[in-house]
């Protein structure tokens, strides 16, 4: 891959870094914000089932984080851009699509394949 290519990479990479921890950063300070007590049960229900999915969004975007922190290594060590099965090439409209990938698209693809071969192995 040119370094040119790379560049871009690792400018969206950073970028969608900043975005998440911003996110997350507003996210905790309106988790605070809320008032803790509700005479309804309901809302004290509602309120939870709303917390316990942003929870759940900030652990998804967490995971993504250390993804993205692998991806900017990889640039750095050269690696960026091969596949972790194969060692060939992930192909440029599949790095734009999902810069964070390490599997080309054949790879995942057979990946996907076992999976629904074998669920929850």
């Amino acid at each position: 891959m040119r370094q040119k290519e790379l560049a871009i990479f690792q400018r969206l990479l950073e970028e969608r870094r900043r975005d998440l921890l911003v996110e997350a950063e507003r996210a905790v300070g309106a988790m605070n914000s809320r008032p803790e007590t509700y005479a309804d049960p309901t809302d004290r229900a509602s309120l939870e089932s709303d917390r316990n999915f942003l929870l759940r969004m900030r652990d998804r975007e967490r995971k993504l984080l250390t993804k993205i922190d692998e991806a900017v290594a990889r640039i750095g060590d050269g690696s960026y851009g091969q596949c972790e099965e194969c060692g060939g090439q992930i192909g440029i409209e599949r790095l734009r699509a999902r810069p964070v990938t390490t599997l080309c698209i054949i790879c995942k693809s057979a990946q996907e394949a076992r999976e629904r071969q074998h669920p929850g192995r």
